[in-house]
């Protein structure tokens, strides 16, 4: 069983116990087709990660917020769709420029395709990007501060709102959790505070969302999709949404590798 395989497998499984609150060890095996003691490692794997909350035979679900939110979790879902997105969002930066970068794992993975481009000023309040630019010589690099969150290893609040809108970015990328063919959204609004403000820094405002993020909604509104410059999501994004969202702006898709 590949790694891609075993992750793709745990998202179904906290998907499921998610939609039904609760599931069965026994359940979650016919699900996926796997054995009750791989279920039980999967099940272990998503409690350690904050996903799900263990019960003897099974597993229940933690509030959605939670989970989506949580750092580790995102890292390991959707990782051929976010380096697409990440390649085709790295090209658009260029040496000279200055470009803002938010707490997201597709942010993240842009950032590690950006380090031989000096000189570069990057602006970013996730602890993650900064460890990616620490040794690169000819990067200059700005850390916002704020009010550190586990969740999202990152720094959100006032203080990290009140350092960005101090500045002036020629580009800034942000992805979030929800999008439809109007709106962007997020469920948490210290977030939403962040990436607002982060949009408004830009001179070229880029979203970068996986198709699995789009035609949802989430509590809190981040924009509209008008106001973006570009979005650039994967090749999975249905085309009846995607003709909507190019009446609102201008949208790259960005092809996942065949042997991905």
């Amino acid at each position: 069983m590949t790694k891609r395989t075993a992750e793709e497998r745990r998202r179904l499984i906290a998907d499921h116990v998610v939609e039904h609150g609760t599931a069965t060890g026994a359940v979650l095996a016919q699900l996926t087709g796997v054995s009750l003691m791989t279920v039980h490692r999967d099940l272990d794997d998503l409690e350690r990660r904050g996903v799900l909350r263990r019960f003897r035979g099974g597993a229940s679900a933690l509030p959605s917020t939670v989970f989506e939110s949580n750092l580790d979790y995102r890292l390991g879902v959707n990782t051929e769709e976010k380096a697409a997105v990440a390649r085709a969002a790295a090209d658009l930066v260029e040496p000279g420029m200055s470009v803002m970068l938010d707490d997201s794992t597709t942010v993240l993975a842009m950032a590690r395709l950006l380090v031989d481009l000096a000189p570069l000023t990057v602006v970013t309040n996730a602890r993650r990007v900064v460890d990616v630019f620490t040794e690169c010589e000819g990067i200059r690099l700005i850390a916002l501060g704020g009010e550190y969150s586990r969740t999202h290893d990152s720094f959100l609040g006032m203080p990290c709102v009140e350092a960005i809108e101090a500045l002036s970015v020629d580009l800034v990328a942000v992805s979030t959790s929800a999008l439809d063919a109007t709106m962007t959204y997020h469920q948490e609004q210290d977030v939403v505070l962040v990436k607002r403000a982060m949009l408004a820094s830009a001179a070229h405002k880029v979203m970068l969302m996986d198709h699995t993020k789009l035609a949802r909604t989430a509590l809190h509104r981040v924009g509209p999709v008008r106001d973006l410059d570009q979005l650039i999501v994967d090749d999975g994004v249905g085309v009846e949404l995607l003709g909507k969202l190019r009446e609102r702006t201008k949208v790259s898709v960005a092809g996942v590798a065949p042997d991905a």
